[in-house]
């Protein structure tokens, strides 16, 4: 079966996250929408965006968030049995750490599903081992891994740090880093060349992206080439216990949303050390926050602190960044920015 993940509906929605890429690269449990499709089906999956014609193909929402279960009656049962299944969709941003136990913990599944972990080192104290998984190439030496509520996963490459305490569920996927005393509460993922410490607390980072000081995140998503200067911190409950108001992007305005949600920050973003969020921020694509004050609840793409980022200054930082962790902004990354930048 030829699958094409179709988000042209929905990208609005899911703002800041599939606002300059697909809604199919959003990271929830361990993996992005795309690679689980990949990994469950063992065959590329292409977007709409990627293919000129859909001919013999079947077109699900790219926020599907598929399982080996309803994977079964796709096949079995057809597309309209799917949908109709306890398939969880991702409808607004809250909705990725909302669900991330959940998916993380079948995520852990599939992926260590009849293979052995690599040893545990004896200088780790640990709690359900069984329930702990280590790629080759990983480091862990003198932390604390509980996963009696949840699985731990720690990917190629990947390093915790001594005196990290973790508990589950919890990824840190390729090449990431926990460093020294970082104290994470479940269900969190750290995705792939990640640096992170101090308290983090039911969150995704996507990719490429540091906190590596201390500072509080909790509730939180993070998308990629991001930076949270030493001491950022977000509240993610409001002093009142009530409901918080988010951004919606289709109503452009904060709205009633939730009891519980932190900081949703788009691609290529950063902030100065020591900044404070309000409960229910949302920040844009590429922007640079500092300042005395708290930010806006609301942080437009390509903001400069209470300015407009230059767009030539900010594809320079873009690549000065990249450059830390071995890339550089490529021509594509550059066209897409500039269209965002000249239609904003």
């Amino acid at each position: 079966m030829k699958i094409i993940l179709d988000d042209t509906s929905i990208k609005k929605q899911l703002y800041p996250f599939a606002e300059i890429k697909s809604a199919a690269e959003i990271r929830i449990g361990i993996l992005t929408i795309r690679e689980r499709w990949e990994k469950l089906l063992n065959q590329p999956i292409a977007t709409t965006s990627e293919v000129e014609n859909s001919f013999d193909s079947t077109i699900l929402p790219a926020n599907v968030i598929s399982s080996k279960e309803n994977i079964q009656i796709l096949l079995q049962n057809g597309t309209a049995a799917f949908l109709q299944s306890d398939v969880l969709t991702i409808n607004h941003p809250i909705d990725i750490f909302k669900n991330n136990a959940r998916v993380l913990k079948s995520d852990f599944e599939l992926i260590v599903a009849n293979r052995v972990s690599e040893p545990i080192s004896s200088t780790n104290a640990c709690i359900n081992p069984s329930q702990i998984f280590i790629e080759a190439g990983a480091k862990v030496e003198y932390a604390i891994l509980n996963a009696s509520q949840g699985p731990i996963y720690i990917g190629k490459n990947a390093e915790i740090m001594e005196g990290c305490m973790v508990r589950g569920p919890f990824a840190l996927c390729e090449g990431a880093v926990l460093k020294m005393g970082s104290k994470i509460y479940g269900a969190t993922t750290i995705g792939p060349h990640c640096v992170a410490a101090g308290e983090i607390k039911n969150s995704i980072m996507f990719g490429y992206s540091n906190k590596a000081h201390d500072g509080y995140l909790g509730d939180s998503v993070i998308g990629e080439w991001c930076n949270l200067g030493a001491g950022t911190t977000n509240s993610n409950v409001k002093n009142t216990a009530g409901v918080v108001k988010v951004w919606n992007n289709i109503e452009k305005k904060l709205v009633d949303n939730s009891n519980k949600c932190g900081l949703l920050m788009g691609d290529y973003s950063r902030t100065g050390i020591n900044t404070s969020f309000n409960t229910g921020t949302t920040v844009g694509i590429c922007c640079n926050i500092f300042g005395n004050a708290y930010p806006p609840k609301y942080v437009a793409n390509f903001s400069w602190g209470d300015e407009q980022y230059q767009l030539e200054k900010a594809l320079l930082d873009i690549d000065n960044w990249k450059k830390l962790k071995g890339e550089t902004i490529s021509e594509n990354e550059k066209n897409i920015l500039t269209s965002l930048f000249n239609n904003k």
